[in-house]
């Protein structure tokens, strides 16, 4: 498997409420480079993280301990600009699992699917309550269940639905990316060669 299954995820998050994020703040192009998913995380929002001199910079959220979790809870319009799929290998390699937001780049809410980060596009006045909910209460917990295509802010129980497609839910669920999915099939496509012969 690719990745870890995703089914449903309990936790905290940290809030960005910042819109237009766009890949290159996720990961500059500078750290390009490598050709395999690894050692991104670290770079992650690296010029907003750190200083000139590596030293990290107190007042972004990313080094403030207050806040903690598997979700990263973002402005409206994010992931925009060019389509690098490392911008979404950095912020699965930090440990972020999901993505909430009231609107992605089609480039950027498909590359983190096919990795195993799920981008969930909520209306603008529910992030706005998510936003207020984890101001008031950092520790507060989301719950984004994928088969039944809902996120809960669990102090409240206000919920909504998500879309996703079929195809890509089915492999979050079941951590395949492309290649995964056609092994998964093998024997039903061997039968089907055979057959057509």
């Amino acid at each position: 498997m690719s990745y870890d299954k995703f089914t449903t995820l309990r936790s905290s998050a940290v809030p960005m409420p910042i819109e237009n994020v766009d890949t290159d703040q996720i990961i500059p192009a500078r750290f390009l480079k490598a050709t395999e998913r690894k050692g991104f995380g670290d770079n992650l929002f690296r010029d907003w993280r750190y200083n000139g001199d590596n030293t990290p910079k107190p007042d972004f959220v990313l080094n403030n301990p207050t806040y903690a979790g598997k979700i990263l809870v973002g402005g409206k319009n994010f992931g925009s600009g060019s389509s690098r799929e490392h911008a979404a290998w950095a912020i699965y390699d930090y440990g972020f699992r999901a993505v909430i937001s009231s609107f992605f780049a089609d480039i950027f809410k498909n590359n983190s699917m096919n990795i195993g980060l799920l981008p969930v596009t909520v209306s603008e006045s529910f992030l706005d309550e998510i936003f207020k909910a984890i101001e008031k209460d950092p520790h507060t917990q989301i719950e984004i269940n994928l088969e039944k295509q809902t996120v809960t802010l669990l102090s409240t129980g206000t919920h909504e639905s998500f879309v996703i497609n079929g195809y890509k839910k089915h492999n979050l669920m079941n951590g395949y990316d492309d290649i995964d999915y056609l092994q998964a099939m093998k024997s039903e496509i061997q039968k089907f060669a055979t057959q057509a012969i």
